[in-house]
């Protein structure tokens, strides 16, 4: 399941969400990750675009891996400004077996960092600033790998 959201995400509420759809699954491991804006170089937080088709073609692809194994994946996402020490990114697996819960995590999140067409902008004095050194170009994906919107 792909959520997107418009501003920061409800942590406490996704992940309750989230554990109570799983609860009768009978897996042994949920292991969630919660990535939040952190206060550094001055900036106010966070903005960030989203291509929802490759992102959903993306997290599609790793649905699949996932489901190889027995696991469920599950993310949520910021669209638009997330202030500081607010969460704009969460992913959870849901697995039979801890090790398979552990290792996909941890793939699916390098990945997402690495592949997913999110682009990320700095709030410096209420404006967007693009955040090029901060962010990862998509390989192959010529005018998504970056820059200015």
């Amino acid at each position: 399941m792909l959520e997107l959201f418009d501003g920061a995400l409800d942590v406490p509420a996704l992940l309750t969400r989230w554990y109570e759809e799983e609860a009768q699954s009978n897996y042994g491991a949920y292991i969630p990750f919660v990535g939040t804006v952190r206060d550094e170089n001055g900036i106010e937080g966070l903005s960030f675009d989203i291509y929802e088709p490759i992102l959903n073609n993306w997290f599609d692809a790793w649905q699949e891996k996932a489901a190889e194994k027995g696991a469920v994946l599950k993310m949520a996402h910021s669209r638009g400004d997330v202030l500081l020490h607010e969460s704009s990114y969460i992913a959870a697996v849901f697995s039979p077996k801890r090790r398979v819960a552990l290792e996909t995590i941890e793939a699916f999140v390098e990945d997402f960092k690495a592949s997913a067409p999110i682009w990320k902008y700095d709030l410096i004095n209420g404006k967007r600033v693009y955040a090029d050194d901060r962010s990862t170009a998509i390989k192959g994906s010529g005018l998504l790998a970056g820059g200015e919107s």
